[in-house]
């Protein structure tokens, strides 16, 4: 029996996150091809009735869906353009991380080659994908987002931020900004008490329920940002300075290097110095939206 065609699917890219996405789309019946340009690892995947491309334009060609999970904006570039005339007339989501102005660029490649274009920026680890907490963020042709989005949503949430393609990549980045964020202070903690001989272990053991507990705090802050109201009664940014020189030299002491939290440290002196230091320590948002201010 022939398969329709909009349960045809390929995924280019077979590192875990390509792997774990052409996984998740062959239990749920989709006919699913895949490629690499390294052969060789969709053997697993084999097993999953899913069928692997010989060659990138058999790949192409296999289905009118084309899902992209390579590297960086180059290496779209490397793997597509050779093979733009076959891919004319289907349908590219791109799932590679691009920077926002990339994907743009990438979704005006794909309008002057008759090719309709979503992009996407995961939200989530390969073993999430297709579990409680996976999102998937969207920009691009709403009406590929509508088409396909039963689809895109096995993967998990399917979100959609507008028709500017760059927007995903945006919020994307911004996320992940936050994550890494967090995960380097986690490191500089870890840092401090392992100088004490407290294993990262141990640490972790507090860190997480106090940063766990102190997350909600982050909406809190919002609307001052929004606003550029940062009048309060609570904690200002003198005080915000005392604490981070405290925090700071206690580092130096430890022998660590303190560049992380030396960062957080310049932006409120440099707030200080500015004569804001009766304003909430939040107003180090303006620093970092405005490096003017």
């Amino acid at each position: 029996m022939a398969v329709d065609d909009a349960a045809r699917v390929t995924v280019l890219g077979l590192g875990l996150m390509g792997k774990a996405l052409a996984a998740t789309l062959a239990k749920a019946g989709h006919a699913t091809t895949v490629w690499n340009r390294t052969p060789g690892k969709a053997a697993d995947l084999k097993s999953q009735g899913i069928a692997e491309a010989a060659t990138l334009s058999e790949a192409v060609t296999a289905s009118p869906l084309v899902v992209a999970v390579l590297l960086d904006h180059a290496s779209v570039h490397d793997a597509l353009d050779p093979v733009v005339g076959e891919l004319s007339g289907r349908t590219l989501v791109n799932l590679t991380s691009t920077a926002p102005n990339q994907a743009r660029e990438l979704a005006q490649w794909a309008a002057a080659n008759d090719i309709a274009y979503l992009d996407g920026g995961i939200m989530a680890t390969p073993d999430m994908i297709g579990q409680a907490g996976s999102s998937i963020l969207y920009s691009g042709t709403e009406s590929v987002h509508a088409k396909y989005k039963p689809l895109l949503e096995l993967w998990g949430e399917a979100a959609y931020f507008g028709d500017d393609a760059g927007l995903a990549s945006l919020w994307d980045f911004a996320l992940l900004s936050g994550m890494y964020t967090m995960f380097a202070g986690f490191y500089h903690g870890a840092a401090m008490v392992a100088s004490a001989g407290v294993s990262a272990d141990a640490f972790a053991a507090r860190a997480v329920p106090w940063l766990t507990a102190i997350a909600p705090h982050i909406a809190a802050q919002a609307p001052a940002m929004d606003s550029g109201d940062y009048s309060t009664d609570v904690q200002h940014l003198n005080f915000t300075k005392a604490a981070a020189d405290s925090i700071h030299q206690a580092g130096v002491d430890a022998g660590i290097n303190p560049v992380v939290f030396a960062q957080f440290k310049a932006l409120v002196d440099q707030q200080v110095a500015d004569g804001h230091g009766a304003a909430s320590f939040t107003r180090v948002f303006e620093s970092l939206k405005n490096s003017g201010k």
